[in-house]
Parts: C-alpha cells; sequence; structure tokens
C-alpha cells in the first residue's frame, strides 16, 4: 500500500491499491491460468484462432496483420467485452461473490481453527493456496448462516464445488427437520437437554456407562452416521467438544474419554436413529484399560506391541 501511494504521488484510492495488491496474489492469477486453458483457450483453439504450445499462446496469422488490423480488432474486442459487461452486469462475476455477505470475522476464525487453516475437501494449507470460508449448504438454496454451515475450500475447489456437488437441496429446509414417529430421540423431552445447537442435541445416557455418560444427537431422524451431512457433522463435533470441556469442569475425576458410535444392528446398535457417545473416563474404573474400543469384541481389547 505504501509503494503505491508513493507511486501515486501521494494519494490513490481502494480500487488502485486492491489492484496493485492483487498483482502479488499467484493464487489468483492461478485460478484465470485455468479459466484460459479450459474456457476461451479452448475455444479459440477450436475455432482453430489460436494456437498452443505448452504453456505459450500465439494467434494464428498475426503477422499478416498490419499495425492499423491490430488497432481496428482490438477496438472491436473493446466494443464485444463492454457490450457484454453492459447486457450481463455483475453477474458476470456471481460464480466468484458467492451472493453473500461477508462472512463475520469472529465466525470466520472459528471456521478456520476448526479446519486446522486446510481446504476441507483436498487438505491442502493456505500456506499453500488461498482458502475460502463459505457456505456448505448455498444460500440460495435455503443455507443458514450458522457455524455449522460453514466450511473451508482452497479457492479451487471451492470454484468447482457447484459443479461437483450432487446433493439433493430440494426441500432442505423439510429434510433437516424430518422425525420418525415412535422413535424415542426424535421425540426427546427438553428437559434432558444439556447442550443444543440448530442440528444437534446432547443429553443424558438413560443407562450410563460410567458417570457423566452422554450421548450427541442430530436432531434430524437418520439411522447411520455415514448419512450424516458436513453440516450435521459440524454441529455434532461441536456439542462433542463443548460438552468435553463442560465435563471436565463439573469432575476434575475425568482423565480420558471414550468416544463411540454403534452403527447397525450387528454393531450393537438398539435405537435406529445415530447418536454419539461420550464416555468420561478415570483411574480405575475397570481393571485394565488397555485396548479401549476393542473390547466391544470379547478378547481382543487385551493386546502387546
Amino acid at each position: 500500500m505504501i509503494k503505491t501511494l508513493l507511486e501515486e504521488t501521494g494519494e490513490a484510492d481502494k480500487t488502485t491499491i486492491a489492484k496493485k495488491i492483487l498483482e502479488y496474489d499467484f493464487s489468483q492469477v492461478e485460478y484465470y491460468e485455468n479459466v484460459t486453458n479450459v474456457m476461451v483457450g479452448k475455444v479459440l483453439r477450436n475455432h482453430d484462432i489460436v494456437e498452443k504450445q505448452k504453456n505459450l499462446y500465439s494467434l494464428k496469422s498475426y503477422d499478416q496483420l498490419s499495425e492499423t488490423d491490430v488497432q481496428e480488432l482490438i477496438g472491436l474486442c473493446n466494443e464485444k467485452i463492454d457490450r457484454y459487461i453492459e447486457n450481463r452486469g455483475k453477474k458476470i462475476w456471481e460464480h466468484r461473490r458467492r451472493n453473500r455477505r461477508p462472512v463475520p470475522g469472529s465466525i470466520r476464525y472459528k471456521v478456520l481453527k476448526r479446519a486446522k487453516g486446510r481446504c476441507e475437501l483436498c487438505g491442502i494449507s493456505k500456506d499453500e493456496k488461498a482458502i475460502e470460508v463459505d457456505h456448505i449448504v448455498p444460500k440460495n438454496q435455503g443455507g443458514e448462516d450458522s457455524i455449522n454451515n460453514y466450511q473451508v475450500l482452497c479457492y479451487s475447489c471451492n470454484a468447482n464445488k457447484r459443479d461437483t456437488d450432487d446433493t439433493d437441496f430440494r426441500n432442505l429446509n423439510d429434510q433437516f427437520s424430518k422425525r420418525k414417529k415412535g422413535c424415542i430421540f426424535c421425540d426427546y423431552p427438553e428437559s434432558r437437554v444439556i447442550l443444543e445447537n440448530n442440528l444437534a442435541i446432547a443429553i443424558k445416557d438413560k443407562y450410563p456407562v460410567t458417570e457423566l455418560h452422554s450421548l450427541i444427537i442430530p436432531k434430524r431422524h437418520c439411522d447411520s452416521y455415514f448419512d450424516l451431512s458436513h453440516a450435521e457433522l459440524n454441529a455434532i463435533n461441536q456439542l462433542l467438544k463443548g460438552l468435553k470441556s463442560q465435563l471436565e469442569n463439573k469432575d476434575d475425576t475425568i482423565e480420558g474419554f471414550n468416544v463411540g458410535i454403534n452403527n447397525g444392528e450387528v454393531s450393537g446398535q438398539t435405537i435406529s436413529h445415530c447418536h454419539v457417545h461420550l464416555m468420561p473416563r478415570r483411574e480405575g474404573d475397570v481393571d485394565n484399560p488397555i485396548g479401549g474400543v476393542r473390547n466391544v469384541i470379547v478378547g481382543k481389547g487385551d493386546y502387546k506391541i
């Protein structure tokens, strides 16, 4: 910014400064390199107007053009560009703007922290490629401005998400409010709720394995953990972490936890509504804790490395 102000005789508007900063953003250059190769470059090659050798594009028959021809063609290009912008307006860039308000700074920080500063799709670090915080379920499809509905994606994955995501967003709100008659986790009493967010609840287990054994349950009726949406997984993880801290503050004898999910009847699932067990562990609560969750199969817990 200082460099730009010096170059502009001491003052410059925000657009000029932003464009100067943009010159150093290799991630944006990469984005438009991709646009060049897969869209405009491909179309012009197919029409035999340009040719490409490795990363170099060349205009065919350029050496046959006079300076006047070049200037006239540039003028025609400018006219076409101006007309296109006039006809389309801001819609041209809507796929980049995501027709939403900017994510508040505090929420953005929490989402980035949750993702450990990496794209949640391809895993690339924020130090290697620009990453964005955006809605999982788009706003124009009924998505909420909730921390559970935000994810971290690099600019490439976010740009491609619209074309590759085959999630059915029809009747989205109805899907998240789905309840099953007779399901004890769909008709939970409010008095049992310990913690809650927009998509999940935490309650005390009715038949605790250890003291303060609790359950985290998606509000939507869903038999399997593997059928949960990304937003619901975020909601469940948020309650898991919040409840862990709450229980540790309540009981200083807690020294560890088991987190478990029974998925399917053969695994021991007795209630066909997905739920996650959070079981506090204490010194001496069993004679031999080695193996932990391996003990769901008798005799497989105690092993030597």
